[in-house]
């Protein structure tokens, strides 16, 4: 097996080029909407979802072009970014409470 062509190793380094900072651009800048931009992050996972759903049909039907680690991946990305979905909801609701029992 070749380095090179590891899906897995990649997939690291697509991972690794995400992270640094500068290279995740968002959607809508400072200025822009924020029903938008949260309705692209809610679109986005639910993507990921899908994906990693369609991924463990895909391997449990014995396709062979489906690895086990792709589909672990996927799992994990879409798990990763349902929680950080749950937290930025929290937040929200935390500040909404906040917001509704100050004085007016």
């Amino acid at each position: 097996m070749e380095i090179g062509s590891n899906p897995m190793l990649s997939e690291m380094q697509q991972l690794t080029l995400e992270a640094q900072p500068g290279a995740l651009q968002p959607t809508a800048g400072p200025s822009g909407d924020f029903e938008a931009l949260l309705g692209n992050a809610i679109d986005h996972v639910n993507g990921l979802q899908k994906n990693a759903s369609d991924l463990s049909t895909r391997l449990e039907l014995g396709d062979s072009s489906v690895t086990l680690s792709d589909t672990m991946i996927a799992k994990e990305k879409a798990g990763v970014a349902f929680e950080a979905t749950i937290q930025v909801r929290n937040k929200l609701v935390e500040a909404y409470k906040e917001i509704m029992s100050m004085p007016v």
